[in-house]
């Protein structure tokens, strides 16, 4: 943005370092659809991106800015989580069979805690900062039926100005212990005064969110399906074919539905804005109904290896024409980090025979997440115009991954140690909507 547009109330800023930017989907356009500039800049001002491009180049057009030099760290956007369980901080990494076994054993009693309006709002603190101390920015997060744990989170996410889509959970059957139960009238009332209060508040949007079939009652995701009609700028997360005995037993439970699929379908719970968790096991008639409606799916790799799921086809997925984004199903994955979710997806796909490039791991982390929730050019981008939510990434964090990233010959081979052993120890800086969260050098 030249100078004399920019809002005089504006002091810009300017980041250097090497910088990632997409023109498409490397999926499908191939690794060179991502650009590395390893002298770049971005220009900030009024929480948004306002000029990306050479770094010497935007210092000598904006000389008034104030500049913070990453040197040689990687700047991208700050990455975007598609499919989270908040309440779930304090469970994650507990030892567990299959699916079923784990939600009774460990999530149930947690989530039950989240009626108390201090403990909610303890984790929603912690569960963000550790978000932020790992990179991510933006999360999509479910919470519990109590409209508590919803306050909560939103609350927390506005006090730290992050972008966050959330939503009540709602379970309605018997299926699930009696104090983690509503109606299917208690789901909708409560869902569109949560909607009310804090869809596109600020940085909030709401996600319509039943749990998943097995646990709500045809009623009550008509109930839902209605709900969405009316309030269509929502989102709608739910949880689709993770697990090979959860599909037989919703099965047993929806005898006349198609698949797994039509039981969200028939109740208006298929669309654009629907983001599907997992999705591991899909039959092609569910593939195909999926990318002519525009829904998305959540790629949940650490979850997926963590429990025993199975392999997700992402890049078949994205061919059939499907968004997906990736994400890191806390606490049902083993980590907050999404490069060890990135690690974790670049093995899925080893298994599959299809190795991931870096420019892959990176896209579905940013942009691709971005996309599965309708908010590209929003966020998870490197881009005029985009909300300056941005990660600046130490490629050199640890011995083992410097010495690794010495022998590098060109940018993709001194990023890929950091995706594949990075931590939390890697992330140099976090910006958020413009301002910076973590320590920094300014020049």
């Amino acid at each position: 943005m030249p100078a004399d547009l920019m809002p005089a109330d504006m002091t810009p800023q300017l980041i250097l370092g090497q910088t990632l930017t997409f023109a498409a989907n490397p999926f499908l356009a191939g690794p060179d659809a991502a650009r590395i500039d390893p002298q770049g800049g971005v220009l900030i001002a009024g929480g948004r991106i306002v000029a990306v491009g050479a770094g010497a180049a935007l210092r000598a057009a904006h000389p008034g800015a104030t500049v913070t030099d990453y040197g040689d760290a990687l700047i991208v956007p700050g990455f975007v989580d598609a499919h989270a369980h908040y309440p779930q901080t304090g469970i994650i990494a507990s030892w567990g069979k299959r699916l079923i076994d784990w939600l009774n054993t460990y999530t149930f009693p947690e989530e039950m805690r989240f009626a108390d309006p201090a403990y909610a709002a303890r984790i929603a603190g912690l569960y963000l900062d550790l978000l932020l101390d790992h990179g991510t920015t933006t999360v999509c997060s479910y919470c519990t039926i109590h409209p508590e744990s919803v306050e909560a989170l939103f609350q927390a996410a506005a006090a730290r100005g992050m972008r966050v889509i959330a939503g009540k959970t709602c379970m309605d059957r018997d299926t699930a212990p009696a104090g983690l139960r509503d109606t299917a009238q208690a789901a909708y009332d409560d869902s569109a005064a949560l909607i009310a209060r804090w869809h596109g508040q600020g940085r909030a949007g709401y996600a319509i969110t039943p749990r998943f079939s097995p646990t709500s009652t045809p009623a009550q995701l008509e109930m839902l399906g209605a709900l969405w009609r009316d309030n269509p700028t929502c989102a709608m997360q739910t949880h689709l074919s993770e697990q090979t005995d959860e599909i037989a037993w919703v099965r047993s439970l929806y005898p006349d539905a198609r698949d797994y699929l039509d039981t969200y379908e028939a109740h208006g719970l298929l669309g654009a804005g629907a983001i599907y968790g997992h999705a591991i096991h899909l039959d092609p008639r569910e593939i195909a109904a999926m990318a002519e409606a525009g829904a998305a799916v959540a790629h949940c790799p650490t979850s997926n290896t963590f429990i025993g799921s199975g392999l997700c086809d992402v890049a078949g997925l994205i061919g059939a024409g499907i968004p997906v984004g990736l994400a890191t199903d806390t606490g049902g994955g083993s980590s907050f980090s999404m490069l060890r979710t990135m690690a974790a997806a670049y093995e899925v796909g080893q298994l599959r025979g299809r190795a991931m490039h870096p420019a892959e791991l990176l896209w579905l982390a940013t942009e691709g997440s971005a996309a599965a929730l309708r908010l590209s050019g929003t966020i998870g981008r490197l881009a005029v115009g985009a909300e300056a939510d941005i990660t600046v990434i130490d490629l050199t964090s640890t011995p083992a991954i410097a010495q690794r990233a010495a022998r590098a010959n060109d940018a993709w081979q001194a990023i890929f140690p950091t995706l594949m052993m990075g931590d939390d120890r890697a992330i140099r800086a976090v910006w958020v909507a413009g301002k910076p969260r973590r320590a920094a050098i300014v020049s």
